[in-house]
């Protein structure tokens, strides 16, 4: 050690005056640091976007490097990356939701206008839909988008599934009215068809019992004097037919219940066709078999319609007594 010191003699003195400048610096930078603390603040965030940077390009330097990439790159950053690219569709999504919700109160207040002011019976008491908790919904998504987009995914899901229970419920209402304005149409044209055929029923009857008025009699010997009765002709339409049938079921003491188990009958016979022909030999509107059994109400038996109403409504009686009954065995067996 002294034969150091005596080769050496400066190296004891040049270490200690290689540090005393590095203390004076270091106390000038602290009594700098503390007249100045806002550097201290700006350095510490640049050291941070610094670091920032540096951290987010190492993993790609060190996976090239090592082939892999380390544990805690993949946990600090990750996980913010992701969120990012998700949130970055939120906002549309929740204004995408918005204005679904929207569309969907405005569709359920219009359905309910309109069904009260169709005065209808839709076949429920409650026509409205209740969008009190959707609009509040709606009120509460449009705040949490001001926060960050992770935040209004649950206030999104919520709107979008109390619009499509909106949705639903205005839509069941819609299918009711409609159904109700179709029934009230078709209620319409019946009883425009009713009338139309009572009217003509009666003009029908009326010709029918001036033909019989008009009818030969029988002679005072008890023999029969001529022809069969003959009916007056009658408009060959279906319609116009049943309006016949139904000016001459009055005189067998029908009613309505009769007349329309005989609409179904003859329309299952023959389409109320006075010239519908079977090739079993069934002709005419009450398919008679044969066809020349109606000769005995009229020569005309193969044109006219009130020929053979009238024959029909004799051989149902005589056989079935009403027309209901007639009915019932067709269903039963398929012919009558």
């Amino acid at each position: 050690m002294a034969h150091l010191a005596d080769t050496e003699p400066g190296f004891f003195m040049r270490t200690h005056t290689t540090f005393l400048p590095a203390r004076r610096t270091l106390r000038r930078a602290e009594r700098r640091l503390r007249r100045r603390p806002v550097l201290i603040v700006a350095t510490l965030a640049l050291g941070l976007v610094a670091t920032a940077g540096f951290t987010t390009a190492a993993p790609a330097s060190l996976a090239s490097a090592s082939g892999s990439q380390p544990d805690f790159a993949l946990a600090s950053y990750s996980t913010p990356i992701t969120a990012d690219i998700a949130g970055a569709d939120a906002p549309s999504s929740a204004d995408d939701a918005v204005t679904a919700a929207t569309a969907a109160m405005t569709t359920a207040s219009t359905v309910s206008s309109d069904i009260a002011a169709s005065g209808l019976d839709v076949g429920t008491p409650d026509t409205t839909v209740d969008t009190t908790a959707l609009q509040t919904a709606v009120e509460q998504l449009q705040r949490a988008q001001a926060f960050p987009a992770m935040y209004a995914e649950d206030f999104t899901a919520n709107v979008t599934n109390l619009t499509a229970s909106v949705s639903e419920q205005a839509a069941g209402l819609r299918g009711k009215l409609d159904a109700a304005v179709a029934l009230k149409a078709q209620q319409e044209a019946e009883a425009k068809a009713r009338a139309e055929a009572e009217a003509a029923a009666a003009a029908a009857a009326e010709k029918a019992k001036a033909a019989q008025a008009a009818a030969p009699k029988k002679s005072s010997g008890g023999s029969t004097a001529a022809p069969a009765p003959k009916y007056a002709a009658s408009g060959t339409s279906a319609g116009e037919a049943q309006a016949t049938a139904r000016g001459m079921i009055a005189g067998y003491g029908w009613g309505d219940d009769q007349f329309a188990c005989l609409v179904s009958l003859w329309n299952k016979e023959s389409g109320w066709r006075y010239n519908a022909a079977n090739p079993s030999g069934a002709y005419g509107i009450p398919q008679a078999l044969p066809g020349s059994k109606m000769g005995a109400y009229g020569a005309d038996w193969q044109t006219n319609p009130a020929t053979q109403i009238a024959w029909g409504l004799g051989y149902i009686s005589g056989r079935y007594g009403t027309p209901c009954g007639a009915w019932g065995h067709s269903q039963s067996t398929g012919w009558y």
